[in-house]
């Protein structure tokens, strides 16, 4: 008999969905592609299934990454002591990022992509600035050998000609792109565009390339009002006056607004894309948590750079809480009280990496969420192995487990759509030696087309 899907047994379910709750102990049934049931002693046929044992697992929706750069996997840690002015300069401008071979697309993500399901990341937004078709079209590739669900936000080139505040450059490859890779909405990658906005490119651009997107139905996302430059030109302003704010627009950090905008925003349903550890580290200014969630919004998560930083959203839904805690607290200080109760709970903060995620990506209505109906995107963490599991053994607040002490070792089976992805800790179906391989080549080759400062690498003698 050829089984219908899966049945997870007897695990803590955090299911992200108020109607449903968290329940200690139940089992969540896939069939095929999506989630059929949630609950205890339900009435199924368990010989239709393959069974997998949950106890001692959490079962949780897969996190959503809403802001990351996917090829720089390829380039991982070289970064660590970078600000955003030499992070820029190393890889864009004819840096790194403008050596790459369209076959060094390709590899790099699929290892990012590979990296994320490793971490119990089964979304993600990939804001790329590819070179040529060729690398778009490598880059496709990358996530969908992965298998990981993806929007795949199609930029332009990382040069000065297309990155400066007069250019009329337009992203020209988008209706090519949509009509060969995205036709259907029900398919694991969705399109996006990765715009300059009205902050690195002239204002005529991006009016144009918001309309390109919304012409194709595509998600358009932006980096905007960070640094010294975000806390001046008011660009949520300007587009909120020329009517163009909507549910489809993501905006990428947004540090140094000013509290109307945030509330434009959250009026407007756009979203917000926190990536905390990275902005704190790099100068983009103060993590905008709080600042969107005082006006209404629901921040989402993202990574942004494995040049610097690791890439899992566990690191960052922690940077994310004790970042927006410290804040409250230092002015709760300052007053001269301590303070009582933390304005941001671990709760809020699994919210935005899997709820809020979703809602950012316009991909609530599939995952998100343990929902029957819903995609069956779901992680289970392991909390019982003491080989590997110590710092989940005992687990006495499942939420603030996930939240303040899992890393990825502790992921032990991950599904995208259904389709199992890591079990027992391990990728599954995938060749990592042929992948280890094709990394070494391509950083081979790189290391022949730009050289890093002595500045910018570890020396050892």
């Amino acid at each position: 008999m050829k089984k219908k899907g899966y049945i997870l047994k007897s695990g803590t379910v955090l299911s992200m969905d108020h109607a449903i709750g968290n329940v200690k102990k139940a089992d969540v049934v896939i069939n095929g592609s999506t989630i059929e049931a949630i609950g205890n002693n339900l009435q199924l046929d368990e010989s239709a299934y393959h069974i997998i044992d949950a106890s001692e697992h959490i079962i949780m929706p897969g996190l959503v990454d809403t802001h990351r750069h996917m090829w720089e996997s390829l380039v991982r840690t070289a970064g660590t002591n970078w600000s955003l002015p030499v992070y820029l300069q190393n890889l864009y401008y004819g840096g790194l990022g403008s050596r790459l071979r369209p076959q060094d697309s390709y590899i790099a993500n699929l290892l990012g992509s590979l990296e994320a399901l490793h971490a119990g990341v089964t979304t993600v937004l990939d804001w790329s600035m590819p070179y040529s078709p060729e690398h778009t079209d490598e880059l496709i590739r990358g996530l969908q050998e992965a298998g990981i669900r993806s929007v795949f936000a199609l930029g332009v080139p990382g040069e000065t000609e297309y990155w400066n505040r007069d250019s009329r450059l337009v992203i020209s490859d988008a209706e090519r792109v949509k009509k060969q890779y995205f036709t259907s909405q029900d398919q694991l990658l969705t399109m996006g565009l990765a715009i300059r906005g009205p902050e690195f490119s002239h204002w005529d651009t991006t009016v144009t390339e918001i309309g390109i997107a919304r012409q194709l139905e595509a998600i358009c996302s932006m980096h905007i009002g960070f640094g010294n430059w975000g806390a001046v030109d008011h660009s949520v302003t300007k587009l909120y006056e020329a009517g163009l704010l909507g549910p489809d627009l993501n905006m990428v950090h947004g540090n140094k607004m000013m509290t109307e905008e945030y509330k434009m925003l959250a009026d407007a349903g756009a979203s917000l894309s926190v990536t905390p550890e990275v902005e704190m580290m790099m100068g983009h200014g103060y993590p905008a948590t709080g600042f969107f969630l005082e006006q209404g919004g629901m921040p989402s998560l993202g990574i942004d750079v494995v040049t610097s930083t690791g890439g899992d959203l566990f690191a960052q839904m922690k940077f994310m809480l004790q970042a927006e805690r410290a804040r409250v607290n230092e002015e709760i200080l300052n007053s001269g009280n301590m303070p009582g109760e933390l304005n941001l709970l671990s709760q809020q903060v699994l919210e935005f990496a899997t709820v809020g995620g979703a809602k950012a990506l316009q991909l609530d209505h599939q995952i998100g969420q343990l929902t029957p109906g819903k995609q069956a995107d779901i992680i289970m963490i392991s909390t019982s192995d003491l080989n590997t599991d110590l710092n989940l053994f005992p687990v006495i607040d499942p939420i603030g487990a996930v939240v303040q002490f899992t890393n990825p070792s502790n992921v032990d089976t991950v599904f995208v759509g259904g389709r199992l992805m890591k079990q027992h800790g391990q990728l599954v179906g995938v060749d990592i030696e042929r992948v280890r391989r094709l990394v070494s080549e391509s950083r081979e080759y790189l290391d022949t087309q730009y050289v890093l400062s002595d500045a910018d690498r570890v020396i050892y003698s």
